[in-house]
Parts: structure tokens; sequence; C-alpha cells
């Protein structure tokens, strides 16, 4: 098999089109197709459906890209880490991380890294979606409590938790009267719902209306502090509140703690990028504290 048809199929697939491939690697359109025919050909398979303006991998092309992305992946490694002594960590780093851990930590850590290490091209983006690794070139994605998922390994950096919290001057309603409630989330919802937590005394529950919803936890935070009524969010967002006396905490919201997951593809080589990566979120957060991601925190 011509292992250069092969990249330049890889390079195809993973940009989803021969113009956009060409345009990002200055590589010739002309060539670039050409070598997927060639490799149609010798492999007697139709790797991609061809649209007027689409160009979709077909089931056999979407095999052949999850099985040899990897490999040529790890060979381009290989040979960058042989060139240059394997002393020094370089090359592309993509990451994939979700919105309320890179609102609070990740420019600040990146910023760091990079000043650390300058021969690694560090490329975050923001997304609560479980993105596809392979297919959309992550080397690594940040995940809050994953679904199990046999592709991937890695490791926890971090916990947090729930805890109800509300302005000095909001009090829990007595009797049965609600609280107003801000909301994380958008569209209908419940107008009128109850919230469990426990304090020093025992389990509380409350009665809360939500005036109002928001795509954001900073937002919902922001709102809190400004009086408009209590909220759910992780200790780490209002570690400094609560010590500063703007917010109050009535209690902590039981359930599933919020574990933060650095994860990597199984059948891939553990790369030095990765393990430098890892290993830096270790350094930043030693105890996995929501305390240590609330020193990010403007």
């Amino acid at each position: 098999m011509d292992l250069l048809a092969l990249a330049d199929f890889n390079l195809v697939a993973r940009h989803g089109g021969v113009g956009r491939a060409a345009r990002e690697s200055g590589r010739p359109k002309a060539t670039l197709s050409r070598r997927v025919s060639d490799l149609e050909s010798g492999l007697n398979l139709r790797l991609f459906e061809r649209g007027a303006r689409v160009l979709k991998l077909t089931e056999e092309g979407r095999a052949l890209y999850e099985r040899t992305s990897v490999l040529l992946a790890e060979i381009e490694e290989t040979v960058a880490a042989i060139a240059s002594g394997g002393e020094t960590p370089r090359g592309s780093l993509r990451v994939s991380a979700p919105l309320l851990f890179s609102q609070a930590a990740m420019g600040k850590l990146a910023a760091k890294f990079a000043l650390r290490y300058p021969e690694i091209r560090l490329e975050v983006t923001t997304e609560d979606r479980a993105v596809d690794m392979v297919e959309e070139g992550y080397d690594l994605v940040i995940r809050v409590n994953p679904d199990p998922d046999a592709r991937l390994v890695g490791r926890i950096f971090m916990r947090d938790r729930l805890v109800v919290v509300a302005s000095p001057n909001l009090k829990p309603a007595a009797g049965k009267g609600a609280v107003p409630a801000v909301v994380r989330g958008t569209g209908a919802g419940a107008a009128v719902s109850s919230w469990e937590y426990t304090t020093p005394s025992g389990k509380q529950r409350i009665t809360v209306e939500p005036v109002l919803r928001l795509s954001s936890l900073f937002m919902v935070r922001q709102a809190v502090r400004a009086g408009v009524g209590t909220a759910r969010l992780p200790v780490s967002l209002v570690t400094q509140d609560l010590a500063a006396g703007t917010l109050v905490q009535w209690g902590d919201v039981e359930g599933p703690e919020i574990a933060l997951w650095a994860l990597y593809p199984a059948r891939r080589l553990l790369s030095t990028r990765v393990s430098t990566f890892l290993d830096f979120l270790k350094e930043a957060f030693p105890a996995g504290s929501p305390e240590e991601l609330a020193s990010f925190i403007d």
C-alpha cells in the first residue's frame, strides 16, 4: 500500500473535503484528488461518497480512517521525537474542554503551558458536547462525568460538588412559600419545583420558582450575586464569594460528585505532548480540589 496516498486520504477525511484539505496543507487539489483515487483503485473500494458539494466517507472509508489515522500520527510523532533527540515535547496538541472549566481556568492554564513548552502548538476549543476524538482530530478531551467509553482512557484530575447559595439578603422561605431561583438552561421548564440540600442540622427541602434561566453558570453566579434568587452552583465557582460574604451557603446538594476527566484514545500510544499536558494538569491541581480551581477565577 502507498503510504503517501494513505496519508493524503487521511488528510482529506480529516478536513472533510479536498478543497479544505488543500487550503490547510498547502497541497494542490489535483494531487490530493489523484492520490485518493489511486488508493481507491488499489484497494478496489470506494472510500468517499461524492456529491455536488459534499464529500462523505463511506462505511469502508470511515473504518480505514479510524484505524489508520492513529497509526500515521504515531509514525509522525516517532519521527519527530527521533529528530529532536526525544528531549523536547513539540508539535500540535488539540484539546477540547467544557465551557465552565474553560471560562474559569483554561486561559491562564494555556498561557502558562505555552510559555513553558514553546515547541508545542496548543489549540483549545470549548464545547460541552462529547466530541469524537478520532474523527475530529483531538489529542485530549476534558469531560465532566463522562459515560464509559471503551475507546478512551484517562484520569480524574479534579473533583467538585454543588452547593445551594444566595445573597445574604435572601432567606429560605418559611412554610410553603416559594423562593425565587436562577437556573441553568433555556426553554420551558417547571414553574415551581423543590430542591433538597443538607445542612449541619439535617436535610432541608425548599420550594423554588425559577425567575431566570441562563445558559452559563458564570451568568447564574452574577445574577445570584445581584440578589435575584438562589441557585445551585459548583463550590469552585463560589468559594471566593463565600469567603468575601457576597454569597452565603444554604447547604450541600446531595448526589454524585462532579469529576473532571482528562481522556485520550485507548488505542493510541501516549504521546509526549499528551503526557506533558497530563503532568501539567496534575501540577496545577495537585489535590484535585474545587478550591484549587477557584484560585484561577477572577
